[in-house]
């Protein structure tokens, strides 16, 4: 019997990649929400925030500066880039 193995929140299910390191290192909210929001990795949380407009990132439960990754790396991703173009 295979497994799968889970993976973050913010993993959109198209999106057959990989989590990268805490399933809650960060928080990604959508413009109109103020409480709340996805918990993710770094890798997924960035996806996500490349492919919401007015998207913001918060810190999560994990320590240390995921947030301002995700960040960084959803500023040169295309949005929905598990889509093929």
């Amino acid at each position: 019997m295979t497994t799968a193995r889970a993976r973050c929140a913010a993993a959109h299910a198209d999106d057959p990649t990989r989590c990268e390191g805490a399933g809650d290192a960060v928080l990604v909210r959508d413009r109109y929400t103020a409480v709340g929001g996805v918990l993710g990795c770094v890798h997924h949380g960035a996806r996500m925030l490349a492919s919401i407009e007015g998207g913001r990132v918060y810190p999560g439960h994990a320590p240390g500066s995921a947030a301002i990754a995700v960040w960084t790396r959803a500023q040169s991703i295309r949005p929905f880039a598990w889509v093929a173009r």
